[in-house]
C-alpha cells in the first residue's frame, strides 16, 4: 500500500562530524569574555568622561580577565577622546551595572571565582557610583 522511504529523511540530525561543536565550558568562557569585554568598552568611556584611578584599575583587571579568556588575546581598547553625544553618566553607570550583573552570572555558571568577584566589586561599584551622580 506504501513505499517504503528510500532517502533519509530531512528530519534527521547531521552527521556531528561535519561541523565543529564547543564544549559548554567553550561557550561560557566566549559568552563570559564578551560580557567582560562590553563593561571595559563601557568602564572606557566612563573613564573619559571622568578620569578615577579605581576606574583605570578596574579597566586593567577587567582586560586581564578578557585575555585569561581569550587564550592571552589581549581586547581591543578604543581611546575615546570625545564622544558624539556626551552621554550621560548615570546611564553608562546603569549599563556598566547590567554588564557586570550579566558576567557575574555566567561566571558563576562556570564556577570562574576570580572572574565572579570582579563582576561583583563592578556591580557594588557602579551601584554606588548611579546614586551619587543621581543624587
Amino acid at each position: 500500500m506504501y513505499e517504503p522511504i528510500r532517502a533519509k529523511s530531512v528530519h534527521t540530525m547531521a552527521d556531528p562530524g561535519d561541523f565543529p561543536h564547543r564544549s559548554r565550558e567553550e561557550e561560557l568562557d566566549i559568552q563570559l569574555a564578551g560580557h567582560l569585554a562590553a563593561l571595559l568598552a563601557v568602564t572606557d568611556e566612563l573613564r573619559a568622561l571622568a578620569p578615577d584611578p579605581a576606574l583605570d584599575s578596574a579597566a586593567e583587571r577587567l582586560a586581564a580577565q578578557v585575555a585569561r579568556l581569550r587564550g592571552g588575546l589581549p581586547p581591543v581598547r578604543s581611546a575615546v577622546a570625545a564622544a558624539i553625544h556626551e552621554p550621560h553618566l548615570t546611564a553608562l553607570h546603569q549599563r556598566a551595572h547590567a554588564l557586570a550583573g550579566r558576567a557575574l552570572v555566567v561566571a558563576a555558571s562556570r564556577a570562574d571565582t576570580g572572574a565572579a568577584i570582579l563582576a561583583a566589586q563592578r556591580m557594588e561599584a557602579h551601584a554606588q557610583a548611579t546614586e551619587l551622580v543621581g543624587a
